[in-house]
C-alpha cells in the first residue's frame, strides 16, 4: 500500500475549506482532483511547448507533436491496445460514444437493424443510439437487471437476432457500482458476429483494463474521471472496425487530399481526429496515467475496495439507510444511497454546508432510476486519496442531517 498522507500532498484542492469545514471530496465519478505533475507538465508545455502538432516542421511544432504521439502510446500501453492506430482522441466518453454511433449507424445499419445496452447506462450511451433511431430508425433495446443491481444476462442470447448489430454496455455502472461481466458479455455477442462497445469511463481510473483479454471492438474511457486533464478522452477500436468506418467530422488534419470533386481521408487513427487536437490535455492524460502507475493499480483497487466495504458498513448503522445495488465484494468505488424519506437534494444541500462534496439527483441515469423506482439518490464515490476518516465525517454528517428531519 501506498502513503495516503503523501499521496493528499500531491492534490492540494484535498487541502482547501469548503463554508470552514476542512473539504471532504467524494465525488470522483463525476470528476477526479488532479495532481500537481499533471498540472505542471501542462503548464510547462504551454509556456515552453505550445505550437500546433502535425503541421510545423519547426522546433516546436515537432516537440510538441513528440510529446502528443508519446501519450497516444502512453494510452496503447495502458489498455493494452495492439497499435497506437487504434487509439483515437476525442474530448471524453461522451465524443467517443457518439462517434461510434455516428459512423457505425451510417455504415454498418439500416432502419430496422438494432442497438442492444443496458438498463443502468448513462445517458451517453442511450441517448446517443436514441439519436441515430430518430435519424436512421434503428431499434435500442436494452437488457434487464435484477433486483440487487445486476445485469439479467439468462435473457441475452434470447434479446440477439440476426438484426442486433452492435452491443454496448457499461464496464462499471455510474450509479450502483456494479462489474458488469464484459468479457462474458464479448465471447457471447462475438458468438453471434455481433461487435461490442464498453463503456470504461467508470472502470480505467480503478483497475487494469486489457482490451484484448477482454477482445471488445470498442473501448471509451474520460481523462477527467482519472485524474487528468478535462476536455479529453480516448476511443479504443479494432483496426479492421476503425477501418469499415466513415469518419466522424471533417475538417484539417483528418484529410489526405482535397479536391472540388474528391476528398480522400488521412490513415488511422487521423481519419477521427478533425481539427486540432487538445495536445496540451494529452499530454497531461499522459501523466495522469503515470501517477497512477506509479502508484500501483492492485494497491489502488485494495485501498478503494477498503473504503468501500468501510463506508457501507458505516452507513447501514445509520436508521432508514437504503444502498442501491449489490454488495461492496461486487461493487466499484461508488455507494448510492438514500436515508428515509428524506430528499436527496436535501441530503446533499446540507452535507455541502458540512464541507462533504457528494453528488445528488438520477446521475444521468434516468431509465436505471425508474427501474429503481426513484427519482434519484445520495452517491458518495471513491478515488485513491480519500480516506477512512473522510467516511466517517461523511457517516457523522449524515447523521446529523437525518436527526434534523
Amino acid at each position: 500500500m501506498y502513503d495516503i498522507n503523501k499521496v493528499r500532498v500531491d492534490f492540494p484542492i484535498l487541502s482547501r475549506e469548503v463554508y470552514g469545514k476542512p473539504l471532504v471530496y467524494l465525488d470522483n465519478a463525476a470528476t477526479t482532483q488532479k495532481p500537481l505533475m499533471v498540472l505542471d507538465a501542462m503548464r510547462d508545455e504551454y509556456l515552453n511547448v505550445n505550437a500546433n502538432v502535425h503541421r510545423g516542421v519547426h522546433y516546436l511544432s515537432q516537440q510538441a507533436t513528440d510529446l502528443h504521439e508519446a501519450a497516444r502510446e502512453k494510452v496503447r500501453a495502458f489498455i493494452n491496445a495492439r497499435k497506437t492506430e487504434e487509439i483515437v482522441f476525442t474530448r471524453g466518453t461522451t465524443e467517443a460514444i457518439n462517434l461510434v454511433a455516428s459512423s457505425f449507424c451510417e455504415s454498418q445499419m439500416q432502419a430496422g437493424d438494432e442497438v442492444l445496452v443496458t438498463e443502468m447506462e448513462h445517458h451517453s450511451n442511450i441517448v446517443s443510439w436514441q439519436l441515430q433511431a430518430m435519424k436512421r430508425g434503428i431499434v435500442v433495446k436494452h437488457i434487464s437487471i435484477t433486483d440487487d443491481g445486476f445485469l439479467d444476462l439468462s435473457t441475452l442470447n434470447s434479446q440477439l437476432s440476426t438484426k442486433t448489430k452492435l452491443v454496448s454496455v457499461a464496464h462499471v455502472s455510474n450509479v450502483l457500482g456494479t462489474i458488469n461481466p464484459v468479457e462474458e458479455i464479448v465471447k457471447i455477442a462475438h458468438a453471434h458476429g455481433i461487435p461490442v462497445l464498453v463503456d470504461g469511463a467508470q472502470s480505467a481510473p480503478h483497475f487494469k483494463v486489457d482490451v484484448q483479454t477482454m477482445d471488445c471492438d470498442f473501448f471509451a474511457f474520460s481523462g477527467h474521471k482519472m485524474y487528468g486533464p478535462t476536455g479529453i478522452g480516448v476511443l479504443y477500436g479494432k483496426e479492421e472496425w476503425l477501418e469499415k468506418l466513415p469518419p466522424y467530422q471533417g475538417g484539417g488534419e483528418m484529410i489526405d487530399k482535397v479536391t472540388w470533386e474528391k476528398t480522400t481521408f488521412e490513415r488511422l487513427p487521423f481519419k477521427f481526429e478533425a481539427g486540432t487536437p487538445d495536445y496540451v490535455a494529452t499530454h497531461g492524460l499522459a501523466k495522469a496515467i503515470e501517477y497512477i502507475e506509479s502508484l500501483g493499480f492492485d494497491a489502488i483497487q485494495q485501498h478503494e475496495q477498503e473504503l468501500t466495504r468501510y463506508c457501507m458498513e458505516q452507513l447501514m448503522t445509520i436508521e432508514g439507510m437504503h444502498i442501491y445495488g449489490s454488495g461492496a465484494e461486487s461493487r466499484d468505488a461508488v455507494v448510492s444511497f438514500n436515508v428515509g424519506d428524506i430528499h436527496h437534494l436535501d441530503m446533499g444541500t446540507l452535507l455541502d454546508r458540512l464541507g462533504i462534496a457528494v453528488r445528488t439527483g438520477h446521475h444521468c441515469a434516468q431509465p436505471l432510476m425508474d427501474r429503481l423506482g426513484i427519482s434519484g439518490t445520495v452517491r458518495a464515490s471513491f478515488a485513491l486519496y480519500n480516506t477512512k476518516a473522510e467516511i466517517d465525517t461523511l457517516v457523522a454528517g449524515i447523521r446529523r442531517v437525518a436527526q434534523m428531519f
